[in-house]
């Protein structure tokens, strides 16, 4: 018998404001509606009631108005939801009176989306932006939190050093969101590192970017042969991921997967997250995803292209990329210059898109200083080394049939550099032999390759190194380019 520790899922009621007193983008319609509940969903909720509501402007205590909200709580209690989410955004002041007069949780958009960014942030980058989002998220709503905690002002005992718990709560937060910062900016700090390294070495950096779901994990799995989670959910991609891609024997580039764009997203959520996105800003080309199947396919990249903007990158050259064209239900795909029609799924019109971007990008040969010893990327230089040293190790037990990816290369205010690095083969048998009684092969080929490493970058590197099977690698040939190798 097993114990059943599935977690009871939020049941919600979700509510629309429609409003000529609103910006357009701030009204909600069918469609953001449909896309609530998909968030809603995405969080592990479930969505039990609709409710919209059609005003000449907001009311200012409620939103919605008290009609509307009796007739919320009356469903809410009927379908046992626990909590209320609303599609447009709602002031501290009405989030805090609707939590009172409905009885339960209220949420607007903006915090539905911060706590699915919660969820899925696994780097420390992408915990530091979403943390910074929240708190920031969260300081004007502090009032209503400890109302009933604060102190009543003036009254004896109360003067003199001692202060509010609201006060105090305020001055810890700020605190955060200044420590916060702080740490975003050395991680811009290391971008630039990062950034400066790359234009040295002349590699072309290319950036998918796209509206939430359209596709973009799928199509660099496609192109690179990573094996990134692609589901199909909203924000099933938070934390940039970036691999190598040769697109030919003259052109090899570096791209990225980026946090997918959705209509609605916070500011503040945008602001944190600039020290991701900036990559775009500096990429020499953007690859937009646009999901050719969804009927708001026109308003999601015109979100896309707003957001685009705001980013500082609307000179960069782009690429749009209609995906899912095996479920287009057009007569007619789109087509025109600087477009291509494709398959991430399937692999349909993959080869073209490589073709595409081959001409988009600068060719070679390229001249390189005569004390220049290679014009492969750093990272590919140390995915060598760390093979070298397993051949070297392993030369009586183990095939051929290795591979090395550098999954993490960046540097430290230190300058120390931190190396991640997977190491593939093709039996379980082998990842035994790889690894070792008790890791001792492990320890003994990584502690050569971080001493060559060391040599080679000219300052001290921190290896961490893993091993995966990857069953009949050698026959894919996304992966054999990924791995660096060609497959003439």
């Amino acid at each position: 018998m097993t114990e059943n520790n599935t977690e009871k899922k939020n049941r919600a009621v979700l509510v629309g404001l429609s409003s000529r007193a609103l910006a357009p983008e701030e009204n909600a319609d069918e469609a953001s509606m449909e896309e609530l509940s998909a968030l809603l969903e995405t969080a592990g909720g479930e969505c039990v009631g609709v409710v919209t509501q059609s005003k000449d402007s907001p009311d200012p205590r409620t939103f919605i108005g008290e009609g509307k909200v009796a007739e919320v709580k009356e469903l809410a209690h009927a379908m046992d939801a626990d909590m209320v989410i609303f599609d447009n955004g709602l002031s501290p002041s009405q989030q805090r009176v609707l939590s009172e007069d409905l009885g339960v949780s209220v949420l607007d958009r903006s915090a539905l989306i911060l706590d699915i960014f919660a969820q899925r942030a696994r780097t420390r980058e992408g915990r530091l932006q979403v943390e910074l989002a929240q708190y920031q998220y969260l300081l004007p709503r502090l009032l209503g939190m400890w109302t009933h905690l604060e102190r009543q002002e003036g009254a004896i005992g109360t003067r003199g050093p001692g202060e509010t718990q609201l006060e105090s709560d305020r001055r810890h937060i700020r605190r955060k969101i200044s420590k916060l910062e702080e740490e975003l900016k050395d991680v811009r700090r290391v971008r630039a590192t990062q950034r400066e390294r790359r234009i040295k070495n002349e590699v072309p950096v290319v950036a998918i970017v796209g509206y939430t779901n359209a596709g973009k994990s799928t199509l660099l799995n496609r192109l690179t042969g990573a094996a990134i989670p692609a589901n199909d959910r909203l924000f099933d991609t938070l934390d940039t991921t970036t691999r190598t891609l040769e697109i030919s024997d003259t052109c090899t580039v570096l791209i990225s997967d980026t946090v997918g764009f959705i209509r609605k997203l916070p500011h503040h959520l945008v602001e944190a997250f600039k020290a991701t996105l900036e990559e775009l800003e500096y990429a020499d080309l953007l690859l937009h995803v646009i999901d050719a199947s969804n009927p708001e396919w026109r308003d999601q990249t015109a979100v896309v292209e707003d957001l685009i903007r705001e980013l500082g990158a609307e000179q960069t050259p782009r690429l749009d990329v209609f995906n899912k064209c095996d479920r287009y239900l057009g007569d007619i795909r789109p087509h025109g210059e600087d477009i291509v029609s494709i398959s991430a799924r399937t692999g349909e019109g993959v080869e073209e898109l490589l073709d595409v971007l081959d001409g988009f990008l600068p060719q070679g040969p390229q001249l390189f200083p005569e004390d220049m010893v290679t014009d492969q990327p750093e990272r590919q230089m140390m995915a060598e080394i760390l093979r070298e040293k397993l051949l070297l190790c392993l030369d009586k037990e183990i095939p051929h049939g290795t591979a090395v990816e550098i999954t993490k290369f960046s540097e430290r205010d230190d300058e120390v550099i931190e190396i991640d690095a997977t190491i593939y083969c093709e039996k379980n048998s082998h990842k035994g032999i790889i690894i070792g009684k008790g890791g001792a092969m492990l320890k003994k080929v990584s502690s050569l390759a971080r001493q060559d490493m060391e040599r080679f970058m000219g300052t001290k590197v921190y290896l961490q190194t893993w091993v995966k099977v990857k069953e009949n690698w050698r026959d894919n040939v996304n992966l054999i380019r990924n791995f660096g190798y060609r497959d003439e």
